[in-house]
C-alpha cells in the first residue's frame, strides 16, 4: 500500500478541489493519506512568488477557472467573502487537532476546514464561525498553544526543504505531484505506468539553462 502526503493550505481553491476529487481520482487503488497543513504564504515568500489572487488579472482568471473546474467535477464551491485572507487561525486549528508529539489531522477534520472556507461564501475569519468550527472539531490542544505554532512552522520548513513551492502538492515515494491537474498523473504512477519506471521522469525535470531575470 502506498502512503501519500497531501501538503495544503485551506486558502487555496485548488487544494480544496484536489482534496474533494482525490478519492474519485484514485478509485480502485489502495493507499493511505497523511494531511499536512502548511503556510502557503511562507512558500511564496521563499521562492519569490505572488499568489494567483495577488495579481489582479490572474485573480479574475483563477476564480473563473476554479468555478469551471468545480462545475466539471460536480464539486460545490463558493468564493469566501474575502480572498486572499490570513489562514493562520485555520492552520493552527488543524495542527491543534493533531496529537501532540506527532501525527496529523484526519480527513474529516480537514474536510470541515475546507468546507468552512469554500462553501457558503462567508468570511473564513469571522470570529463566531471560527468559534463554532473549533467547537465542532474539539481539538485536544489550544490553537494558540506554542507547540501548535511551532508545529506549523516546522511543517512549512519541511515543505521548503523538500522543494515544495505550491499547494496542493502530493508526495509519494519521493515524487511530488503539484496541483489539481496532476491527479491523473499521480493515479498513473500509482497504477504502475511504465513511464515512471524509466529515465523519463528524471530527464524531463532537467531543464536547459536559459535567460535569468535580475
Amino acid at each position: 500500500m502506498k502512503h501519500l502526503r497531501f501538503w495544503f493550505d485551506p486558502i487555496s481553491p485548488y487544494a480544496y478541489l484536489a482534496f474533494e476529487q482525490l478519492p474519485q481520482a484514485l478509485e480502485g487503488l489502495t493507499y493511505s493519506v497523511e494531511y499536512r497543513p502548511v503556510l502557503f504564504a511562507g512558500l511564496l515568500r521563499q521562492w519569490g512568488q505572488k499568489g494567483p489572487a495577488e495579481i489582479e488579472p490572474k485573480r479574475a482568471w483563477t476564480f473563473r477557472q476554479i468555478a469551471w473546474a468545480a462545475h466539471q467535477l460536480g464539486i460545490p464551491i463558493d468564493t469566501p467573502a474575502q480572498h486572499p485572507f490570513n489562514p493562520l487561525a485555520l492552520l493552527r486549528l488543524l495542527h491543534a487537532c493533531a496529537p501532540e508529539g506527532g501525527g496529523a489531522p484526519n480527513r474529516w477534520q480537514c474536510e470541515q476546514v475546507f468546507h468552512h472556507v469554500w462553501r457558503g461564501g462567508a468570511d473564513a475569519n469571522d470570529a463566531q464561525r471560527l468559534a463554532e468550527l473549533r467547537a465542532r472539531l474539539a481539538p485536544p490542544r489550544a490553537p494558540d498553544d506554542e507547540s501548535v505554532k511551532q508545529s506549523l512552522k516546522l511543517l512549512t520548513a519541511q515543505a521548503l526543504e523538500a522543494g515544495i513551492f505550491g499547494v496542493p502538492t502530493i508526495e509519494v515515494d519521493g515524487k511530488y505531484f503539484w496541483g489539481l491537474d496532476a491527479l491523473d498523473m499521480l493515479a498513473a504512477f500509482l497504477r504502475g505506468d511504465a513511464w515512471f519506471a524509466g529515465p523519463a521522469w528524471d530527464l524531463a525535470g532537467i531543464a536547459p539553462p536559459g535567460v535569468r531575470r535580475s
